[in-house]
């Protein structure tokens, strides 16, 4: 992986860490899935009416949009509303990085090499010792949630695989509207008036919240992960987001007080160090052939 590429990595999980934060200060005062859907619909409009459809089949682009909206953050979403940390959050959805391996492996024949294997066993065994001295409050149902969320986020890394190199922001908006709808039925079937109520007079937290969440995470930190994705094999770009539970764990603790303890600190190291390995591990020039990448984006 190049430098640049590698910067734009940690620059994508800081910011995925960072939204923890602000999905947590949304939730204060707005139910998770209507959260979601406002999060993706500012993310697809008006940038729908200017950006055409990327270059890939109208049902793969659906797919990626309804298991990255509905599955990965309508899940963790409810989860978090639902007793589980934000920090704590950050760290379990981790549990997509293996997911997203075996995924890459069965659909797209990406076989991992065995230090990439190594350096992702460690780096989970850190992502254990920090959920197994935190873990005892957390609620099972809320905690099986987050499980759902990374399942479904690993669905989205490889439906990105199988799409190839489009225009990466029209794949985001795209994406982000086809699971708009979806999300707005579910909040007034589950939610009912109260998700229509808590947009009369809306906080200027959730305001920021759903700008931080539509701009900077959805638009900006998914494009560049999508990127990665169509440029290197699964196994070498998902051990970075095991530094997202780092940046969320941090962003928390420093911004809505949840406690930082010495497990956290020697977990994150053995995931820095999972991570190191299993970059060490990729095989130079090991990408599949894809179609061309689009210089830029084309205006309706």
């Amino acid at each position: 992986m190049t430098l640049r590429d590698g910067l734009a990595a940690i620059l994508v999980v800081t910011i995925l860490g960072l939204a923890f934060v602000a999905i947590k200060v949304g939730l204060e005062t707005v139910p998770p899935l209507m959260l979601c859907a406002l999060r993706f619909g500012f993310a697809a409009l008006p940038a729908a009416l200017v950006i055409r459809p990327p270059r890939a089949p109208a049902a793969l682009v659906a797919g990626f949009g309804l298991a990255l909206g509905v599955g990965q953050f309508g899940l963790l979403m409810t989860a978090i509303r639902f007793g589980m940390p934000a920090g704590l959050s950050s760290l379990l959805i981790q549990v997509q990085v293996p997911f997203t391996v075996a995924l890459a492996w069965a659909v797209q024949k990406e076989r991992p090499r065995g230090l990439q294997v190594l350096g992702g066993g460690i780096a989970l065994l850190g992502v254990a010792a920090v959920a197994l001295g935190r873990s005892g409050g957390a609620p099972l149902g809320p905690l099986l949630l987050v499980v759902g969320a990374a399942l479904a986020w690993a669905c989205a890394n490889v439906i990105v695989k199988r799409i190839g190199r489009v225009d990466r922001l029209a794949l985001m908006v795209w994406g982000s509207l086809a699971t708009t709808p979806p999300l707005l039925i579910l909040s007034l079937i589950i939610e009912g008036p109260s998700a229509l109520a808590a947009l009369a007079h809306p906080s200027w937290g959730a305001i920021g919240s759903v700008a931080f969440q539509a701009y900077p995470t959805t638009l900006l930190a998914f494009g560049l992960w999508n990127g990665l994705l169509t440029r290197y094999p699964a196994a070498a770009v998902t051990p970075f987001a095991l530094l997202v539970p780092v940046a969320g764990i941090l962003s928390t603790h420093l911004v809505l007080g949840e406690p930082l303890s010495a497990d956290i600190l020697a977990g994150g190291c053995l995931i820095l160090a999972g991570i190191a390995l299993s970059l060490r591990g990729t095989r130079p020039g090991a990408v599949p052939a894809m179609k061309p990448e689009p210089e830029a984006p084309k205006t309706a």
